[in-house]
């Protein structure tokens, strides 16, 4: 999966805009342990067929990087986070880049509420495992970055092999028809983090091109299936939804919005897989 649909097609080049999805299996935040258990135990061969590359392309890096070891509190504060210009040619919401150090309300966050015009949905977050993930958030969050966005696509079994709602697209129409839909983001990027956890349901994760690791931006996913175990261990996991999992299904049980064409987003010729129910972040807070 991509950076919301900033998920990138093979076919994307440096200097165009590139969409945001994903490749195939993921993992749980070490603060879920025992739903990391859990998780684990599923067969990967039992999942569905991963999806064509025009739906979720397959390449990942060859060699991920070790894994984020968790933070204490106390060492919270030594930390330093890189955020780099994106020169891909994304489109760009810039509000400015976050900052380096962590704040006090950053290192002491726990949660992360997303108010959308269905409900809210809350996720518990571990500044300690994701600290500088944790940290643009909440700077974007300040800054009202994610007020009035929708999320713009919703991919099923059926018709991806993959259950995800991504959202983080502050320029997307959600209406399955916008070619540009998953293009957007915050004009930066920063590394991964956390990487191991499989992507159970519940677990809310970065999305970034598959084959383009350590380009987080601002979108993200949501995983509502344990299907999703067959995704590659290559997207941060930053959260795990504590409430609001019954908004997900709702939106989930409202469809897909398939282009008339019936091209998938994430191809270079239009959009598809946004989710029926319109889905609108009123606005995101860290706490």
């Amino acid at each position: 999966m991509t950076d919301t649909d900033r998920q990138q097609h093979p076919a994307w080049r440096k200097g165009k805009a590139r969409r945001t999805t994903f490749g195939v299996g993921l993992g749980v935040l070490a603060l879920v342990g025992g739903l990391a258990a859990c998780s684990e135990s599923k067969d990967i061969a039992e999942a569905p067929p991963s999806a064509s590359p025009s739906e979720a392309p397959s390449a990942i890096p060859s060699d991920l990087p070790n894994a984020t070891p968790s933070v204490k509190p106390t060492d919270l504060r030594k930390v330093t986070c890189e955020y780099r210009k994106d020169d891909t040619g994304s489109p760009a919401k810039f509000v400015g880049l976050p900052p380096k150090r962590l704040s006090k309300a950053v290192i002491n966050a726990k949660a992360m509420t997303i108010y959308t015009n269905l409900g809210k949905i809350v996720l518990d977050i571990a500044p300690g495992d994701t600290p500088c993930t944790v940290n643009s958030f909440a700077f974007l969050a300040s800054k009202k970055y994610f007020d009035n966005t929708v999320c713009h696509r919703l991919t099923t079994i059926e018709t991806n092999g993959l259950g995800l709602l991504q959202c983080g697209d502050p320029q997307a129409k959600g209406d399955g028809e916008n070619p540009t839909d998953g293009t957007g983001g915050p004009g930066y990027l920063f590394p991964d983090e956390n990487l191991g956890p499989q992507y159970a349901r519940g677990v809310v994760f970065m999305a970034q091109a598959g084959d383009a690791a350590n380009s987080n931006g601002s979108q993200f996913v949501i995983s509502y299936t344990d299907e999703n175990a067959q995704l590659p261990q290559a997207y941060t996991p930053f959260g795990i939804v504590r409430q609001g999992m019954e908004i997900v299904d709702k939106i989930v049980k409202g469809g897909v919005n398939t282009a008339k064409d019936g091209v998938d987003i994430t191809s270079d010729d239009g959009g598809s897989n946004a989710p029926k129910i319109k889905v609108v972040i009123k606005t995101v807070r860290v706490s």
